[in-house]
């Protein structure tokens, strides 16, 4: 009976531990910090792709829909551009797809890895102004969170946090 006892001791604080998965949040994923150098003055329709569903049994993952209301929260604060059309009266068009995101199973130090392509179109004449791969990396300790799931989900947020900061940065870089 003491082994029993032991093993749902052991099993219950692995769970507690480990929990369930869920989602990056779109709040922790938006950049902090002044309002852009250049601002464009300009409409733009944001689109996302390359995202996934965050299931029970799954790590942390960023939703198409978390993040582009993360990206045209950044875009809105740092007033990249003058406003966020949604359909197609923009005058430029931003997709940015999320092409990998490495997260690893085990450890006291989670690092993600996150490579997104940004295309970003003139729609008038449906010209490419910027096209880049953009890489970033997230990490989280366990001074972070102690729960591994939650670990996991910050470092994901960090990653796509800094993506998007460097993403926003290369566009206010840009003359058009």
């Amino acid at each position: 009976m003491s082994r029993y006892y032991i093993f749902l001791v052991v099993a219950a604080f692995i769970f507690v531990l480990t929990g369930c998965a869920s989602p990056a949040k779109r709040e922790a994923m938006i950049p902090q910090g002044a309002a852009a150098s250049k601002s464009h003055p300009y409409s733009i329709n944001v689109q996302t792709s390359g995202g996934a569903e965050t299931g029970a049994m799954d790590s942390s993952n960023i939703s198409d829909a978390d993040l582009k209301a993360a990206l045209e929260d950044a875009i809105t604060q740092k007033r990249v551009f003058t406003k966020i059309v949604q359909g197609s009266d923009a005058d430029y068009e931003l997709s940015v797809r999320i092409i990998s995101l490495s997260k690893p199973i085990l450890g006291a130090t989670f690092t993600v890895d996150m490579e997104a392509a940004w295309t970003l179109t003139k729609i008038a004449d449906n010209s490419i102004v910027m096209r880049k791969a953009i890489k970033s990396i997230g990490r989280a300790t366990m001074g972070d969170a102690l729960v591994a799931v939650v670990r996991i989900r910050v470092a994901v947020e960090n990653a796509a946090r800094d993506n998007i900061d460097q993403g926003l940065k290369e566009i206010m870089a840009l003359n058009f």
